[in-house]
């Protein structure tokens, strides 16, 4: 099965987010952030996404359930009635036929639970939101899961450089992965995506780091100690969101490490399922700190994973031995 239309839909679903962030963004105002109940921010950007990749898929795919990280209840406090008006605006710019329940209702729509069969979609509408406010990177992450198993990524990264050795030319990259297809990335105005593939290299002291640039996401303390152990001493790459898995995936960076900060931390599956396809699909190999494959089929959170360690295959064994033994407790 090629996944055609699932491929073709969620390309539209990502790139029509895509252009809603960066209209939010050009014109953001510090006071269109609220502040979840765990203390995260979430924007306009967050809720517009959501709703107009949920309504797009659910237009081809309405029995196709989405599990994703939004829901509109905040939007629907009084307090917030300004903010639900801004969320509204935004979307029926990008899709104008919508009215205001349709979409809260998409938004909604992000209720799913996944598990182990069938098949559902899993959404982050803005991955990296703290680097979306500060104007650094953020990726619209969208997946397709079948029987517990990732089968299609589309990873759209609207401030990511098109070319790593030209940080300042074109920005805006659409990574695209489908099971058994290989990987491939495009600029946003492309029709076409060159394949891609990670960087072969089989000594560790030659790899590239890049992790999180918040530290409560993942421990940089752990990561300094296991690249001192693997004998790399080029500073890391830092940057928010899933484009550390795109990165990965075309060769810029051989590693990428998301170290939990406590014992009891949980990965949800909407964090890391189309970064995850892209870099396995370009050579690459994807696992948690014991080596386990991630597993999408217990619902929203990878309950049975810890932590994330992603490389270019060739190097995982090694990164492996070094994350094991050097992290102890992660109390």
């Amino acid at each position: 099965m090629t996944f055609e239309l699932e491929r073709r839909v969620g390309i539209e679903s990502v790139l029509k987010a895509c252009r809603l962030c960066e209209t939010v963004r050009a014109s953001l105002l510090s006071d269109e952030t609220i502040g979840k109940d765990d203390g995260s921010p979430v924007t306009v950007a967050d809720f517009g996404a959501q709703a107009v990749v949920s309504y797009h898929l659910a237009a081809t795919f309405p029995d196709d359930p989405l599990v994703a990280e939004e829901d509109s209840h905040l939007l629907c406090q009084g307090e917030n009635a300004w903010l639900k008006e801004v969320v509204t605006n935004h979307v029926k710019r990008i899709s104008p036929d919508l009215v205001d329940h349709e979409i809260l209702d998409a938004i909604d729509r992000g209720s799913g639970e996944g598990g182990p069969s069938g098949r559902f979609w899993t959404l982050d509408p803005i991955d990296g939101t703290k680097g979306f406010l500060r104007g650094g990177q953020y990726a619209v992450a969208l997946a397709l899961v079948e029987d517990g198993l990732v089968v299609l990524g589309v990873l759209g990264c609207p401030n990511l450089p098109l070319d790593s050795s030209g940080p300042n030319g074109h920005r805006g990259c659409l990574f695209v992965a489908v099971r058994g297809e290989g990987s491939a990335m495009q600029g946003f105005k492309d029709s076409v995506g060159q394949r891609i593939e990670v960087k072969k290299l089989i000594h560790p002291s030659q790899a590239l780091f890049c992790e999180s640039v918040e530290s409560s996401h993942s421990s940089h303390d752990h990561s300094a100690r296991i690249a001192q152990v693997l004998g790399i001493d080029k500073p890391p790459v830092r940057m928010d969101s899933q484009c550390k898995y795109g990165i990965v995936a075309r060769g810029d960076a051989t590693i990428y490490l998301r170290l939990p900060t406590r014992e009891s931390y949980m990965e949800t599956i909407w964090d890391h399922a189309a970064g995850s396809i892209i870099v396995e699909q370009a050579g690459g190999k994807v696992t948690d700190m014991d080596g386990k494959p991630l597993d999408f089929s217990l619902g929203r959170r990878l309950t049975k994973n810890r932590g994330i360690v992603v490389t270019n295959g060739e190097l995982h064994e090694p990164v492996l031995r070094a994350v094991q033994g050097r992290i102890q407790n992660l109390g």
